[in-house]
């Protein structure tokens, strides 16, 4: 995972804040709130394989490496994964370079970075971003709103990191390797569908720091960015805990499919009350998916007003007593 260091302006114009860092940084803790109404960001939260690519990341470049087809890979993987009550994604990591090894192909980080490259993306993911923050500075109607998109990803960080949207995202939480522990690079770190939900909550929270635990309490008026300015974007039942949390807590889900391609997933999704809308993977401007998150969007920013409002007025009536 890449982990990204916030650069403490939460107060900034929407999608004005950006990632000053790479790989080998560290996000630090969230700034200490500053005077005034500060829960202002809006964070918009992505999975990766068949949300904002068609497919899973590995099979556009690295299995085409290693002289694997894809169906045979995946089958196979999840056949060990069977035979040896063993987690699927660790499976799948282990896989890959037994694979690579197995054909007297080395990959090393650098390798897997340019892999990213080849990556195919839905319609419109590349400017989507530019988009939805300039949406976002035009209905504001209050200064320091702030808009900010977070990746979790069971995925390669790697291969994220090689992709043109990579440079958009505050942070990307997804599944890495430990390149230099063994002969064989070793999973670091494996997110599970289930294990999504911490980083929701690390992001809620403002504890984007790997080293620091969410378990401490902290009260819903502290938190940085509340749930209800959330909106997670998935495909499928791999998301469906995502979904849940972020329904469960006052945030906002939206499910996506391929274009052209059967819907009944995500008309299963909302019949379930697990996500707010559903859209084909379209990302450009004007498509069903664009306007319906500008609906969503509308309300959190309705929100912000008057929940802001509500915090002038009791600074007013405490100030008179």
């Amino acid at each position: 995972m890449s982990e990204r260091v916030p650069d403490g302006e939460q107060g900034r114009a929407a999608n004005d804040d950006l990632p000053l860092a790479r790989a080998g940084k560290v996000a630090r803790a969230a700034p200490a709130a500053r005077p005034g109404f500060d829960r202002k960001t809006i964070a918009l939260v992505y999975d990766f394989d068949g949300t904002l690519s068609p497919r899973p990341m590995q099979e556009y470049t690295f299995l085409p490496k290693i002289g694997e087809d894809a169906k045979s890979f995946w089958a196979e993987s999840n056949r060990l994964a069977r035979e040896h009550a063993a987690d699927p994604l660790i499976t799948y990591m282990h896989l890959m370079y037994k694979k690579a090894k197995a054909k007297g192909v080395r990959i090393d980080r650098e390798d897997l970075v340019a892999l990213g490259r080849g990556v195919d993306l839905f319609p419109g993911v590349t400017e989507w971003f530019e988009a939805i923050g300039e949406y976002v500075k035009i209905r504001a109607e209050a200064p320091g709103v702030a808009l900010r998109h977070y990746l979790i990803s069971s995925g390669l960080t790697e291969i994220i990191e090689g992709t043109a949207i990579y440079p958009h995202f505050h942070n990307v939480f997804a599944s890495e390797y430990w390149f230099d522990a063994y002969d064989l690079p070793f999973p670091k770190r494996v997110i599970t569908d289930t294990g999504k939900t911490q980083y929701l909550f690390r992001i809620n929270k403002g504890v984007e720091d790997l080293r620091e635990s969410i378990n401490q309490h902290m009260p819903e008026e502290s938190r940085p960015i509340p749930f209800a300015n959330m909106i997670y974007f998935g495909d499928g039942d791999t998301d469906v805990p995502s979904m849940a949390v972020m329904r469960k807590n006052g945030g906002h889900s939206i499910a996506v499919y391929p274009p052209g391609k059967p819907k009944a997933k995500c008309v299963d999704l909302f019949k379930a009350a697990r996500i707010d809308f559903f859209a084909p993977a379209d990302y450009r401007r004007g498509s069903d998916l664009f306007r319906r998150t500008c609906l969503i969007i509308d309300r959190i920013l309705a929100d912000i007003r008057v929940q802001e409002e509500v915090w002038r007025i009791g600074r007013e009536v405490a100030r008179s007593r």
